[in-house]
C-alpha cells in the first residue's frame, strides 16, 4: 500500500502577496507585523506552506510508523477566526513564557490569538525563539529554505 503524501507542502506563492489578500483588516495588518517578527527572529525568508500557512525553515521527520515528510520549523497563518502561531513541536517546555503572553487559546502546536493587541509581542518573540531553538536542536539537519 502506498504511503499517503502530506497535504501541506511548500509552494512558490509569495507570502507577502498572500498577506495582501487577507480580507480582515486587523488580521492583514497583524500578519504584516508577524512577517517582520518571524523574519527577524529566524533570519530566514518565509515560504508558503499549502494555501494559508507562512513558514520559516524546513525539517525532515520520520515517524516510527514509517511515515515521513518535510514541514516548516515555525510560522503562522492569518485565518478568518484568528491568527494561528505554529510553535513546533509543541508547548511542553514553554508554559513559563505562555503564562506571560496575554490572551490566547492553545492547540497541540498552535497558539490562537484574536489580535496582536491582546498579547505582549516581546513575550511572543521569546516563544518563537524558544520553539525555533528547540526545533534546531531536535533536527540538526534542518534547512533554511
Amino acid at each position: 500500500m502506498a504511503k499517503a503524501e502530506n497535504k501541506t507542502k511548500a509552494t512558490s506563492v509569495s507570502p507577502e502577496s498572500f498577506v495582501d489578500t487577507v480580507e480582515h483588516d486587523v488580521r492583514r495588518a497583524d500578519a504584516k507585523v508577524l512577517l517582520d517578527l518571524f523574519a527577524d527572529v529566524t533570519q530566514l525568508v518565509p515560504r508558503m506552506w499549502g494555501p494559508s500557512i507562512i513558514g520559516y525553515g524546513r525539517y525532515h521527520y520520520k515517524y516510527e510508523s514509517g511515515r515521513e515528510g518535510e514541514f516548516m520549523m515555525t510560522g503562522f497563518s492569518p485565518r478568518k477566526a484568528n491568527q494561528v502561531i505554529y510553535i513546533m513541536p509543541g508547548y511542553t517546555d514553554h508554559s513559563a513564557i505562555l503564562d506571560r503572553i496575554g490572551k490566547y487559546k492553545i492547540g497541540k502546536s498552535c497558539l490562537y490569538i484574536n489580535k496582536l493587541a491582546d498579547i505582549d509581542l516581546d513575550v511572543l518573540r521569546e516563544l518563537i525563539i524558544a520553539g525555533f531553538e528547540d526545533m534546531k536542536s531536535r533536527y540538526p539537519d534542518w534547512k533554511p529554505e
